[in-house]
């Protein structure tokens, strides 16, 4: 494109006029660090996203293994009962081979499981006694008797 100079002559743009003023000073150099302080940002940047990339796709990938592992926990009890059924069955056909009556095997084996459902309550009522902190309960109840005591001796000797 042509444009009439100061003088009135055609130039080009970009072209110096013909009586050789500059048509503009260029912009001035930006210093050597400015530059590498702008690729530093961009390199940052860079890693920066590629640690969000890499957390995101562990997070997803954590997300799935959780909803893996409660089906497989799920799976796991189903064959544990399985298992024990299985079990069961057997030493029921063992009870009634040495009895000789499936009568007195099924006994024997409903009070094995009467016996080992007692003591498993047993035990559950035992931990939750310990879930409630039994030693520490004492200590603090003991704790809290004789700073009691010791307020109303010291309110005494105020008193007098």
């Amino acid at each position: 494109m042509l444009d009439d100079g100061p003088s009135g002559q055609r130039v080009e743009r970009g072209e110096p006029p013909v009586d050789g003023a500059p048509a503009g000073l260029p912009p001035p150099a930006a210093p050597g660090w400015l530059d590498d302080v702008r690729r530093l940002g961009a390199g940052l940047k860079d890693l920066f996203a590629a640690q969000l990339k890499l957390a995101s796709a562990e997070i997803g990938l954590a997300r799935s293994g959780f909803v893996m592992m409660l089906f497989m926990g799920l799976a796991a009890i189903v064959f544990a009962v399985a298992l024990g059924f299985t079990l069961l069955a057997l030493a029921g056909w063992g009870l009634a081979q040495w009895f000789g009556s499936w009568a007195w095997a099924l006994t024997a084996l409903a009070g094995l499981q009467l016996v080992l459902l007692v003591g498993s309550i047993l035990v559950f009522r035992r931990g939750m006694h310990w879930l409630t902190l039994p030693a520490t309960r004492a200590e603090l109840a003991t704790l809290a008797k004789e700073a009691a005591r010791q307020g109303k001796a010291e309110g005494e000797r105020a008193g007098e």
